[in-house]
């Protein structure tokens, strides 16, 4: 019997993607509006709850308010206008108005939120979509594909199973199994000193002044940042590449560290700390025929800057855009290729770049060399136009700008 065109079912392109953090879901998000169809695999057992990254970048805010998440955010975090470079001994450097931003930003401010309340919001969204899969214990042990399709092999709860769609998104983090399997090299080098993390209730705002809701407080023995989240601060330190992981971790530790920030007659409480290595990392390709990498499966950095979930983000845009004009628009499959230009540039140019430069500058140690920095801070925050440059690239607004130029 024939099929009469009215009756025919239009198939739904399927996208594979391994890794529910912030790039994954977003990923998973923005594909699912476009009509695909979207398994995610994510080895744990539910969505990460730690506090990992804190801050959205004002790019990032737009980008989220077209799928109507932005004002939920906003109202479980804080607005930072300001953003402060100090120096822990005498205190305020430069501070920078990011109203400054106004015009060229739906949201010109940092928004200081944990990012388990994106994915949590993002999860709520998809949980509606039947088209939505989103497989917990799930975890990706390998991928092959050939012209037409790929091929996950994807352990889930003890039982692999093997799924198939037109295309693969790898945002499985810094250790990525889709980019273990393909065999793709992760160039860089890993810092020799870790960073801990401390997350304390202690109200710093009201001891040490003029404090902002941001701040990088450079020092020649122990610099710091020290960034406010809604219940918490977080302070993070550079160790000592001799510290044994259990010596830097001790409670003896941790409060040296902050009585030597700011001396109390009291122990600080530390509800919560985290040790972890640094990494300066770009994969050598962010593409193989039709497996992709984003976020941290693709780059990683050090965290002073708040960049490296801001970029996932951003690379998940990029490619899922992409993805939408060759399966819904008809456009030259090519297009894809531009991806890698483009994000990989940023990475390298952008992301990599400025996150080591805010670290070399924090620990600078030359008396000379810290003096003319801070100089060379005070006169950019002085200027309205140059503190606004400065804004732009701090913020990622250039780095945008930056990769929609390269064809």
């Amino acid at each position: 019997m024939p099929v009469f065109k009215n009756e025919m079912k239009t198939m739904k392109t399927h996208i594979l993607i391994s890794g529910a953090g912030p790039v994954g879901l977003v990923s998973a998000l923005k594909l699912s509006l476009a009509g695909f169809k979207v398994t995610v695999f994510e080895s744990a057992p539910e969505l990460n709850m730690d506090l990992r990254a804190s801050t959205f970048h004002p790019p990032t805010l737009d980008m989220m308010a077209s799928f109507g998440l932005t004002d939920d955010l906003i109202s479980q975090g804080l607005i930072a206008r300001y953003t402060q470079q100090r120096d822990r001994q005498e205190g305020v450097v430069a501070e920078f108005d990011m109203e400054l931003l106004k015009g060229e930003t739906q949201f010109p401010f940092r928004l200081q939120c944990e990012q388990w309340k994106l994915t949590q919001l993002i999860k709520k969204q998809l949980d509606k979509n039947p088209d939505v899969q989103i497989l917990f214990n799930a975890k990706l042990e390998s991928v092959s594909q050939d012209g037409t399709q790929v091929q996950a092999k994807v352990k889930v709860s003890d039982e692999i199973q093997v799924f198939s769609g037109a295309y693969l998104i790898g945002a499985d983090g810094a250790w990525s199994s889709v980019r273990t399997s393909l065999g793709i090299e992760f160039e860089g080098f890993t810092y020799p000193e870790r960073f801990l993390v401390i997350s304390t209730t202690f109200p710093f705002e009201n001891h040490l002044p003029k404090l902002s809701y941001v701040n990088y407080c450079s020092d020649p023995v122990e610099w710091c940042v020290l960034l406010k989240v809604p219940s918490l601060w977080r302070v993070l330190f550079p160790t000592k590449v001799d510290e044994s992981d259990e010596s830097v971790m001790s409670d003896e530790s941790v409060q040296s560290r902050l009585q030597h920030l700011l001396p109390q007659p009291q122990a600080y409480s530390a509800d919560h700390r985290t040790l972890y290595k640094i990494h300066q990392r770009v994969a050598k390709t962010f593409r193989n025929q039709r497996v992709f990498l984003a976020g941290d499966a693709a780059h990683i950095n050090n965290p002073l800057g708040g960049m490296g979930m801001n970029g996932g983000v951003h690379d998940a845009m990029n490619l899922c855009e992409k993805l939408i004009d060759v399966v819904n628009h008809h456009k030259d499959a090519s297009i894809l290729d531009r991806y890698e230009r483009q994000r990989r540039t940023i990475a390298i140019e952008y992301i990599n770049s400025n996150t080591a430069r805010n670290k070399k500058m924090l620990e600078e140690r030359d008396p000379a060399a810290r003096l003319k920095s801070q100089q060379e801070l005070r006169a950019i925050a002085d200027n309205p136009q140059s503190a606004k440059q400065y804004l732009r690239k701090t913020s990622m607004l250039d780095a945008l700008e930056r990769a929609e130029s390269i064809l």
